[in-house]
């Protein structure tokens, strides 16, 4: 690719055709809670309630007029695709949209509003790369030009419009911006112009655990693909970075975090506090790692920005977010114990808690007549907290195992504690993840139950666009290498959680 002017490619952006400057806010709440001075920028405020209209709208912009007339062509996890649909209804062009079978239904419903007759969705696969390979396919099939939702430098320039309005709009002193990566188009166009204008100040990427394409390329050296994606942050579930953005990015990039589901639905409940905003996951991904990445390095009193991306998410799903932002602000620890089963062993649990700590969660059935095991929530004060309570009762003689940050234990055996069962002979437990659409759940149960016996079985939907199946599977030992390669065959992300210490309490 010859040297691209980015400076004057952003300063000359067809941006504000469409779309005015978003505002930067201050967030005193949030600011107090970490002792440094916080500063949102609201992409969240477009039409399209997402920064992704300005890298959509300036690509297209730049088309000729033959392009515009035969058509484009774009692959997307949502947000893009409604900046695609936007531009397409204003240019007056045809446009074909290909999006991730998880991407949820406000997205897809907002695409199909905001191009009306001119916009054509596709819904294919379980990511944002298996769309972009399928819609490679039909850009050749339909003779359309393709619009690249970050690895492109007309995208890229448009997103680096938001950092050309924050050093306008914060002048004086700022020490780091914290921007979200998906594919990178953000924090390429960004992190650019940045470090064209003023060096001194940080750039630092957000990624999901589960979703660090970016960080992976970086630390190797070259693009990494990454075999699976999470998909709670779906805008930034992205299997592989582009070839641009990746370039941009070893150049102007100072570092990266990552950060977990329950990081990113506590953001999304800090900015509700100070703004009455609802951010999707994706859209609080960089307040998250602003978060980790100040308590990290013992940050006080920088002056910080944030990209508050956007705000498209589904409403059912907020019953999820809320409950998992509660572990993210360490407010609730969940404890497995083995207590005595004998009278009074519950009050005396209660006596050693104090009158300080609230209980949240008791379950409880008898199975053996010697030893109860108990799974409790606990109410705490902060992280680390739930480490001392488990020390307290163990120097008690009371056995206990902290399950604050296991999976298994908050997703699913807190809403099934039954008893053992004797008769699951060679029964192996894994955890199951796969998008919330018609017909996955009953395809998913078909194949497994035709090879081999479902000796358990319990489903947690999730909030509208994901869901969370915990089987229990009888596989005789000759059966574990056939069933083993069988497993990836079901196209969807699992754990092996047979030794998981939580299932052998409650349920083996």
């Amino acid at each position: 690719m010859p040297q691209i002017d980015y400076l004057k490619k952003i300063l000359t952006a067809r941006v504000y055709d469409v779309t005015d400057e978003t505002p930067l806010e201050f967030a005193p709440q949030l600011s107090k809670k970490i002792n440094n001075h916080v500063f949102l920028k609201r992409e969240d405020h477009h039409e399209v309630f997402s920064y992704k209209i300005r890298g959509a709208y300036n690509r297209m912009a730049q088309l000729t007029p033959a392009q515009l007339k035969q058509g484009v062509i774009t692959a997307s996890a949502g947000n893009h695709a409604q900046g695609v649909a936007f531009s397409a209804a204003k240019l007056k062009c045809k446009a074909i949209i290909v999006v991730p079978e998880t991407t949820p239904a406000i997205k897809i419903e907002a695409i199909k509003r905001f191009g009306g007759e001119y916009v054509e969705v596709v819904q294919h696969g379980g990511s944002y790369t298996d769309a972009y390979d399928h819609a490679l396919k039909l850009e050749k099939e339909h003779k359309l030009t393709f619009a690249h939702p970050f690895d492109d430098p007309d995208v890229i320039a448009g997103q680096g419009t938001m950092g050309m309005e924050i050093l306008r709009q914060h002048p004086t002193h700022l020490d780091a911006i914290f921007v979200p990566i998906g594919g990178g188009g953000a924090i390429a166009g960004i992190a650019t112009y940045i470090k064209l204008v003023r060096p001194d100040v940080k750039i630092i990427g957000v990624q999901s655990v589960d979703s660090d394409a970016m960080a992976q390329s970086i630390k190797a050296n070259k693009r990494v693909t990454l075999k699976d994606v999470g998909i709670f942050a779906d805008g930034t579930a992205v299997k592989l970075v582009g070839k641009e953005t990746f370039r941009l990015a070893k150049l102007y990039v100072d570092d990266y975090i990552s950060v977990t589901t329950d990081d990113i639905s506590t953001a999304i409940k800090d900015v509700f506090q100070d703004t009455r905003s609802i951010l999707e996951p994706s859209g609080a991904l960089a307040i998250a790692g602003m978060k980790a990445y100040a308590e990290q390095h013992g940050w006080k009193n920088k002056h910080l920005v944030a990209i508050a991306s956007g705000a498209n998410t589904n409403f059912d799903r907020l019953r999820y977010i809320a409950s998992r932002a509660d572990a993210g602000q360490a407010q609730e620890a969940l404890f497995a114990m083995t207590i005595p089963e004998a009278r009074g062993s519950f009050k005396h649990l209660c006596d050693l808690l104090g009158e300080q700590r609230s209980i949240t969660e008791f379950n409880y059935r008898m199975n053996d007549p010697v030893h109860a095991h108990l799974l409790v929530g606990v109410a705490v004060t902060g992280h680390g907290d739930s480490t001392k309570i488990a020390e307290k009762f163990i120097k008690k003689g009371i056995a206990t195992l902290d399950l604050s940050h296991n999976e298994l234990a908050k997703q699913h055996i807190r809403n099934m504690i039954g008893g053992a069962c004797t008769g699951a002979i060679n029964e192996m437990v894994l955890r199951f993840e796969f998008p919330e659409r018609a017909g996955v759940l009953l395809n998913f149960l078909t194949s497994v139950s035709l090879h081999w016996n479902i000796s358990l079985f319990q489903y947690r939907n999730q909030g509208g666009d994901f869901g969370s199946v915990l089987v229990g599977i009888q596989v005789p030992a000759a059966d574990r290498a056939q069933f083993k390669k069988f497993l990836p065959t079901l196209g969807h992300r699992y754990w092996d959680e047979t030794d998981n210490p939580v299932y052998t309490l409650f349920l083996k």
